[in-house]
């Protein structure tokens, strides 16, 4: 049998037959292998596939033969991603604002190849993401990666801050980059997120990871390290609504019993939670970031939650109240 030019492929191209072809409800017998592998210029007497199907194993394919009558029948029984995982992972991708329109294709285009032809069919899925916002910055990836290293090697970054102005264009928060110490990146409400320590300040910030520009690892050693000793991530993201900064401030607050699960969802199942003096109500006290979002979600609540103390948040939620509602009695 004279041999194809691809000679020195053939196990990459057995390998990616094996993978593309078969799954659990699909297998394939060896004239048809064969076959395959002469599309590709490759060809293969059966002992030979033998041999190269054992190597393939030895590398961790999971090569399943199996005899269904008169013929032998092969296919590729676990995979480095289970078709139900790999659903998972284009439901994510594809649901995320962080992640680009453009991105989100490759990343989708690129988890295809750990299927086979019959299952990636299953994963040309549209989530349904109506009136959702994708980022544009297609450099946050890089901007992630900086990140990343500059934790790993324990070192200080600068970056430039950037908002939207009245004309839809990005400019610079300040004029003065930032310079901080990197500690944690973490995602909340759809957003990437740099925890770090900023020394000029000396507090601890978050900044919108596709809001950065121009980031640059510094030579310079992080510093802050004492403020993360204990430093809780879940409890600052929870506190944070949204992640909009506010004066952290413990709130005593009385709601409904119906309301009970709200409670739990958004601060945990260690809250503590007591009877109230009036029936069908209960109190607990939270560390929030006492901020307009704070005050936002309050007011989404309605009439089943009530801020009870300290009476300097009580009052500057009345004081947010009132400012609405002056701004719709007021014409113009």
């Amino acid at each position: 049998m004279p041999k194809g030019n691809n000679q020195k492929l053939k196990l990459y191209y057995l390998s990616r037959i094996m993978i593309e072809k078969t799954d659990d409800d699909h297998m394939i017998t060896m004239p048809e292998i064969q076959k395959a592998l002469e599309a590709y210029d490759v060809t293969a007497d059966r002992k030979s596939l033998y041999d190269d199907m054992d190597v393939l194993r030895l590398f961790g394919l999971d090569i399943i033969g199996e005899k269904i009558g008169r013929n032998y029948y092969y296919h590729v029984g676990k995979k480095q991603f289970e078709i139900a995982e790999l659903k998972l992972l284009v439901d994510a991708i594809q649901s995320s604002k962080f992640i680009t329109a453009k991105k989100s294709q490759e990343l989708i285009r690129k988890l295809t190849t750990m299927a086979s032809e019959y299952e990636a069919s299953q994963l040309k899925r549209q989530v349904v993401v109506q009136g959702r916002v994708k980022t544009m910055n297609e450099s946050i990836y890089y901007f992630v990666d900086d990140v990343h290293r500059a934790i790993t090697e324990n070192r200080q970054i600068q970056f430039e801050y950037m908002r939207w102005n009245m004309d839809k264009k990005m400019e610079r928060y300040r004029d003065q980059p930032y310079r901080v110490s990197p500690w944690s990146l973490t995602w909340d409400d759809e957003n990437y997120y740099l925890i770090a320590y900023d020394e000029e300040a000396d507090c601890i910030k978050h900044f919108r990871v596709d809001k950065m520009k121009s980031i640059k690892v510094l030579d310079e050693k992080r510093v802050g390290k004492d403020c993360f000793k204990e430093f809780n991530l879940a409890q600052y993201a929870k506190m944070s609504f949204g992640m909009f900064g506010g004066e952290k401030t413990g709130v005593k607050m009385a709601f409904k019993n119906e309301m009970v699960g709200v409670f739990i969802d958004r601060f945990g199942r260690e809250i503590m939670i007591h009877p109230s003096k009036k029936e069908g109500w209960s109190e607990t006290s939270v560390q929030v970031s006492v901020s307009d979002q704070f005050f936002g979600w309050v007011f989404a609540l309605g009439s089943a939650v009530k801020i009870i103390s300290p009476q300097k948040v009580v009052e500057r939620f009345k004081t947010v109240l009132e400012n609405t509602q002056n701004l719709y009695d007021t014409k113009g």
